[in-house]
């Protein structure tokens, strides 16, 4: 499998060779990042926005014209962007000469009163302006979040609803983009300049980053240039989430905040207009706790749409191509989250009770994985005009290189139809992005494959947490067609978060898995301390449970009434017994703890420990009858992940295992144990 661990940073280069290649091969669509840093610090306006005007202005390496195109966007921006605080003194001047351009962003909405379309300006706060009908054909986008435009301004104190006028209006964005231009031109760059090209695009610096921190920013673009594309990205803060779909693309939206209504993202029956995702092609959710739907039936909508790129509003069947992101902070390690939830957690509730919906999510990208970004991380060398960039990817969006996967490999077994479309997607996408004209060699795919099937396998190991057995095909792999040979990947941070220990353990130390009163599946570990004293038994960890401290109360009673039964040298009077129980994984304590309880007394009592890795499954009543499990397959998949490598299964329940997958049942060693004591006996290593 390739290598993507972080590893030792490459050195800066002294000569951007790289530099001069680009502006070789891609005159005037370059610009130098410094540049919209510079600007960027003191006009809040997008990425976009500033490169479309630095792109007209100083698209060359000629400092002297780099220079003098600086301050002609200064005078651009200084002159005609709208400031909040500056809109009156706009306003004015649009009165007193009878026309002025400004640089604002215009929102449309329909006035079916009046049957007009009426702008609305963010910054100059001015509402109810008529645009004409053949303006909003032209920018529909206008209609769904609004777009920032160049817009000449004129003034008419009578005949009309406002004295302003728009007279003409032009969104910021590259007039013509030759897409086979930037093909044909991409064999003169090798994979490694591509790729720091595209990061350098949207301003970060390559030479600061790890290699498997580069692959991560890259997939940030693939919902720019798939379609229906699914992506879910949490993280700790200020590692540029956000940043790609905010600042660097015309095409795409952000909800901040989350909340939002059908209406608005799907269709308006009302007035009979597509939503966001009509109109969009991406729509991005910032912070996913706070996601919110006003209509009951928006996240059933949503997760049918990510599923088909489909909708039915009223007695349409509406389609639609937007991807779909969601963003969102981790205020955890993530290992503490593995250990007492999952990697979904952060969603709200009506989402984190339908696993169906993040079965939909085609890549989760690691975003701890991300370096929280310094200055160091941003460029100074020259990247294409971001804009460029965004007319290139949302071209590509009418192709797809999901094929190429096939020509050298093939899935495993253990992907489904969902895995399927997922891997394809992430791998047509990334492919797009490096090698756009087809020049990907058999390993380059492969290592793209592999990234993509990781991704995936992250959304699957979450659902086998909140789903249980239904996904618990987790084992992702593909085969080398030529060779025949079957490769597996791995998922980083599942490595190091095993409950179960390997090794073997101190005496009296149970590990069990049990469902408790909610349903939920837990590991639970059992601690013994044995002292001498007058036969004391004191339990703890237990809560405010009473069906929990009853059910050790039962193994303490058994233990006193059959320790004999064990063996003879047990004192059960002359001894104090401390048992502490902890739930591993949160999830509230169980209910079914005696046999565990008994076996951990025993074991503590002879001061031989239980064989290693084993979990204890099952549990007994107060007359020693051995309950029968009725989700077998649940707990098997619960002990696997914690780390299990042998169970103790009651014979009552070997019934059971036919229900159990074959590719489970095979991960372990399994006793069967009649009775309590016979339990004590095969779990306990008495030589």
């Amino acid at each position: 499998m390739t290598d993507l661990t972080p590893g030792p940073l490459p050195e800066q280069s002294d000569e951007p060779d790289t530099d001069k290649k680009l502006n070789t091969w891609f005159s005037g669509r370059v610009v130098r990042k410094d540049l919209t840093i510079k600007l960027k610090g003191s006009n809040n306006v997008p990425v976009y926005v500033l490169e479309y005007l630095l792109g007209s202005n100083c698209a060359t390496d000629d400092e002297s014209l780099i220079e003098e195109g600086v301050i002609k966007v200064k005078r651009i921006l200084a002159d005609n962007y709208v400031r909040p605080d500056e809109a009156e003194l706009i306003k004015s001047r649009i009165r007193e000469t009878g026309y002025y351009t400004v640089i604002d962003k215009i929102t449309v909405r329909l006035n079916e009163k009046r049957d007009v379309y009426e702008a609305e300006f963010s910054s100059l706060g001015i509402k109810e302006i008529e645009i004409e009908p053949e303006t909003i054909r032209r920018y529909e986008k206008l209609l769904g979040g609004g777009i920032w435009c160049i817009v000449k301004m004129e003034y008419m104190s009578e005949g009309s609803r406002s004295p302003f006028v728009i007279a003409s209006l032009k969104p910021i964005q590259i007039p013509n983009m030759d897409i086979n231009e930037l093909i044909d031109r991409r064999k003169y760059f090798t994979k490694d300049e591509w790729i720091d090209i595209l990061l350098r695009t949207v301003g970060m610096e390559p030479d600061t980053l790890d290699y498997t921190v580069k692959w991560h920013l890259l997939l940030r673009l693939v919902p720019l240039v798939e379609n229906n594309y699914n992506l879910c990205e949490l993280g700790p803060r200020s590692t540029g989430k956000s940043h790609v779909y905010k600042e660097i693309s015309p095409n795409s939206i952000l909800i901040s905040g989350g909340q939002t209504t059908v209406a608005n993202l799907f269709y308006n029956l009302s007035l009979r207009q597509v939503g966001l995702v009509g109109l969009w092609d991406v729509v991005a959710f910032d912070e996913v706790a706070g996601i919110r739907f006003k209509d009951k039936d928006g996240i059933q909508i949503l997760k049918d749409y990510m599923a088909s790129g489909s909708f039915a509003r009223g007695k349409d069947q509406i389609n639609a191509n937007a991807s779909i992101v969601f963003v969102g902070n981790v205020n955890e390690s993530i290992q503490s989250l593995l250990k007492t939830a999952h990697l979904f957690a952060p969603f709200p509730d009506a989402m984190n009770n339908d696993s169906a919906f993040f079965d939909r999510i085609h890549y989760y990208l690691p975003g701890w994985e991300v370096p929280k970004f310094r200055p160091e991380h941003f460029t100074m060398r020259y990247g294409f005009i971001v804009d460029y960039l965004a007319e290139y990817l949302r071209e590509m969006r009418k192709r797809s290189f999901s094929d190429t996967i096939f020509k050298y490999f093939r899935f495993g077994s253990n992907l489904n139809q969902r895995d399927t479309i997922a891997i394809k997607k992430t791998c047509s996408g990334l492919l797009k992005l490096i090698y756009p004209d087809d020049s990907a060699t058999k390993e380059d795919v492969r290592e793209i494959l592999e990234y993509a099937l990781v991704g995936r396998r992250r959304v699957k190991e979450q659902l086998k947490k909140i789903g249980g057995i239904e996904f618990y095909d987790v084992n992702f792999s593909y085969f080398d067609n030529e060779e025949g040979t079957e490769h597996f990947v791995t998922v980083p941070e599942s490595g190091g978060s095993k409950l179960i220990p390997e090794g073997m353990t101190k005496p009296g130390q149970i590990y069990s898995v049990s469902r408790n009163e909610e349903g939920k599946i837990g590991v639970y570990k059992f601690e013994l301390q044995v002292i001498p004293g007058s036969g004391k038994y004191e339990k703890s960890g237990l809560g405010s449970n009473m069906k929990a401290k009853e059910s050790v109360q039962t193994a303490f009673n058994y233990f006193k009434a059959n320790a004999k039964s064990v063996s003879q040298s047990i004192s059960t009077k002359e001894r104090d017994y401390q048992l502490h129980v902890q739930d591993l994984m949160g999830v509230g304590i169980s209910e079914e703890l005696a046999l565990p309880a008994f076996i951990s007394l025993c074991s503590g009592a002879l001061g031989k420990p239980v064989h290693e890795s084993i979990v204890i499954l099952g549990t007994f009543t107060i007359g020693g009858s051995v309950s029968i499990i009725d989700n077998l397959s649940d707990l098997l998949q619960i002990a696997l992940d914690a780390g299990a490598k042998k169970v103790l299964i009651p014979i009552s329940s070997a019934g059971k295992i036919s229900v159990v997958p074959p590719d489970l049942f095979s991960k372990f060693q399994i006793s069967f144990y009649e009775d309590p004591v016979d339990a004590v006996y095969k779990s306990i290593v008495l030589s």
